[in-house]
């Protein structure tokens, strides 16, 4: 898979680069912009302040760890050509550094296309076609709320989960019946998220994951111009464990399961939204380390309301349970000594949004907590200081342009 890395990588540069060209940085005089060019900007920053417990930061003191920056184009040299690229530097407690990255860049070719069917190929570093939210989620205004259903969308490993590097497929239809997507890729993921080690292993380790061959694919049908939706994720996703220096395991293997089915309804005002997830998880090898697999049935159900123009009030509640035979954490926590809710979290959440104008929104949202599994063992070193009910304000200021 290493010519493979490289090629794509490469396939992403080139983007960047035949981008910058037709923005016009490669030419003399200065920028010009064509009509075939778009590109876009955005930033937020947040506040999140937790009664016990923190989240993208010393929330219990209340943080401002929490920021987005970023900048998009879309160039399409020709009818079939298009060519993506998002940068992003991205600040959240100690799941996020901030450091400046590619979200995503790649090469769009349209292999055929009429009216009322089109397919295609995407070639380099492509958001991973999960759910209905992925698409959306590394903008602030085009999320339902600040922090996405955990359940579905872990914002901890964001970047594993954002976008991978690899190649997919494409295939749209419209019809009288309504409109039919469907996406493929094979990829491999990206494993760089600073809690990613310890979410698998429950400890940092000496040794290194490498994303190996992966792939995911999904079904969206829309009826009605999105009135209805219904979709279908699957996927296997695969990393690999290279041991490091006086590293107790053994070379292992990583390997993530989750089956999603989604469903939403728009009406003017109003909307109910629902994802069920069923995923499994399975270590192989790893030496003295056990080899585990394990099942987890999680969901979501969501609600929106708009009284009116630039506002929408949204009620949520979000289960994720890890393992279906432990629902209650109580054998995990005998085996290893961790506490049992650290297995799974119940977050009733309420939010109001105010979209100011077009580009400047305001959200606020209130999370009460019973649970700790999507909270970051770096941001919570010792499980047996969290508790188990808490609660989490979050307030949100956004501009995009």
């Amino acid at each position: 898979m290493t010519a493979i890395r490289t090629f794509i990588s490469l396939a992403a540069g080139f983007a960047a680069v035949l981008m910058l060209c037709g923005a016009g940085v490669c030419r003399a005089g200065g920028i010009d912009l064509p009509d075939n060019l778009r590109v876009h900007g955005f930033a937020a920053q947040g506040f999140v302040q937790s009664d016990h417990n923190n989240f993208f930061g010393d929330s219990e003191d209340g943080s401002w760890d929490f920021y987005e920056l970023g900048i998009n184009a879309l160039w399409r040299p020709t009818g079939k050509l298009k060519l993506a690229l998002q940068l992003t530097m991205r600040e959240a407690g100690a799941t996020d550094d901030g450091d400046l990255r590619v979200d995503y860049g790649f090469v769009d070719y349209t292999l055929f296309s009429t009216d009322a069917v089109s397919g295609g190929v995407r070639l380099g570093r492509v958001v991973n076609p999960l759910g209905f939210y992925n698409d959306t989620r590394d903008i602030a205004a085009t999320r339902p709320s600040i922090f996405l259903p955990q359940s579905i969308y872990f914002d901890i490993h964001r970047n594993f989960a954002l976008s991978s590097d690899g190649v997919h497929f494409y295939y749209e239809r419209g019809a009288d019946s309504g409109d039919y997507l469907f996406q493929f890729g094979v990829f491999e993921p990206r494993t760089q998220d600073p809690d990613f080690e310890p979410a698998i292993f429950l400890e940092e380790v000496p040794g290194n994951l490498e994303g190996a061959t992966s792939w995911m694919g999904r079904f969206v049908y829309e009826y009605d111009f999105g009135r209805v939706r219904l979709g279908l994720t699957a996927s296997e996703v695969n990393v690999d464990y290279e041991p490091g220096g006086f590293d107790p395991l053994a070379a292992g293997e990583f390997h993530f399961r989750p089956l999603i089915l989604s469903v939403q309804y728009n009406a003017e005002r109003w909307g109910l939204t629902t994802e069920v997830a069923r995923r499994t998880s399975q270590l192989d090898g790893f030496g003295d380390f056990a080899d585990a697999e394990f099942t987890g049935t999680n969901y979501f159900i969501q609600g929106t309301y708009r009284p009116r123009p630039g506002w929408e009030l949204l009620l949520r509640y979000d289960e994720l349970i890890w393992d279906n035979d432990d629902k209650n954490g109580r054998r995990f926590e005998a085996t290893r000594g961790l506490p049992h809710y650290s297995r799974f979290a119940k977050d009733w959440t309420i939010g109001v949004r105010w979209d100011i104008t077009r580009h400047v929104m305001l959200r606020a949202e209130w999370h009460q907590v019973d649970g700790t599994a999507w909270l970051s063992t770096l941001e919570n070193p010792v499980p047996r200081d969290t508790r188990r009910h808490w609660d989490l304000f979050a307030f949100s200021a956004a501009v995009r342009f």
